[in-house]
């Protein structure tokens, strides 16, 4: 079968070609009626666009990079499928860096991308560091930059980020409604944005319910945060809640009360930051604070292919802040 040109679908629905290219891009040059008119077509006869001609015409590689610090955490997956399908509709390439929450990676996959050819960067920065003169290499050399979640606050671009401070609030409330007396709040790093506005809505609960602020902090090692863990209950019995920063660590919470018979929620109560599926297949199933994911993924998305459209970079800070939910289950219920 001889694969559908945008010519002959251009010439089928009577537009130009470059009105028609701009309709499957999702130019807002073009009206709403004609890109789906467009689009229809164009999945009606199969239509796929020829990446390496119009690259070569454009001079784009048609291709983005997305820089994320882990896949193991289930919002990294999800914000990844917003992400594809926005790229796959605007006929451009996902190409996957994981840092592995290393800093030096990152800086090296930096340099790897500086030296390449992507269009643009969808990042969320590693934990390891509040240097970020590696980053700014790209606007040199015309790359725009959107971070998502794990932004770096000394850039100016827009941020896709979720109300952290309400929701550390609100998980800290939680807890504490639920009776616990000593709600220790698990860090991960203090040098990324997320955690430390989760700590400061944590910090504003317990002002609020005049109770005193217990801050542990862990690592990216699963082992070491066992063993710190383990430690910090042991020390203080009187922790009867946790409330986790990131998901890896409410698991390291269940097995470290697995390991020392320590009963949830009836003996300590968890809440976590977490678009875990698993969740609620748990035992007992996990409270969460559940981000939106997927539309943050695509909101990032959109936001770079709009710098890409106009070729230009983002002069001033922006931050679109997205609602997460407090979705309750049996680790805080009260018994």
């Amino acid at each position: 079968m001889t694969q559908i040109t945008i010519k002959e679908l251009a010439q089928r629905l009577n537009l130009s070609i470059s009105t028609v290219s701009r309709a499957l891009s999702d130019s807002y040059e073009i009206s709403k009626a004609t890109r789906d008119k467009v689009r229809a077509l164009a999945q009606e006869l199969n239509y796929t666009p020829n990446l390496y001609a119009s690259g070569l015409r454009s001079q784009k590689s048609k291709t983005i990079a997305v820089i994320i610090p882990e896949i193991l955490n289930n919002f990294f997956a999800l914000a990844i499928d917003g992400i594809e399908e926005i790229a796959q509709e605007n006929g451009y390439h996902v190409l996957i860096y994981l840092t592995h929450d290393d800093h030096l990676k990152e800086a090296a996959m930096v340099q790897h991308l500086l030296n390449g050819r992507v269009d643009g960067i969808l990042m969320s920065v590693a934990s390891g560091s509040n240097d970020t003169s590696h980053i700014a290499e790209f606007t040199k050399l015309q790359i725009p930059v959107v971070f998502f979640d794990r932004v770096c606050d000394g850039f100016n671009t827009i941020k896709i980020v979720t109300d952290d401070h309400r929701s550390g609030y609100n998980a800290t409330s939680h807890l504490m409604e639920r009776g616990c007396k000593k709600v220790a709040y698990l860090s991960l790093s203090k040098n990324l944005s997320i955690d430390q506005k989760r700590m400061d809505g944590y910090l504003e609960a317990c002002q609020k319910y005049g109770l005193s602020p217990f801050i542990i902090n862990c690592t990216q090692n699963d082992e070491e945060n066992i063993r710190i863990l383990t430690d910090a209950l042991s020390i203080d019995k009187s922790i009867d809640g946790i409330f986790a920063s990131v998901e890896k660590l409410a698991i390291t919470t269940y097995e470290v009360c697995q390991q020392r018979g320590i009963e949830i929620p009836r003996q300590i109560k968890i809440v976590s930051f977490s678009n875990l599926r698993i969740a609620s297949l748990l035992k007992p199933s996990l409270t969460t604070i559940t981000q939106p994911a997927f539309e943050i993924g695509k909101q990032a998305t959109i936001a770079l292919f709009k710098a890409l459209r106009n070729n230009t970079l983002f002069s001033e800070n922006e931050e679109i802040v997205l609602p997460s939910i407090l979705v309750e289950r049996d680790s805080t219920a009260v018994r």
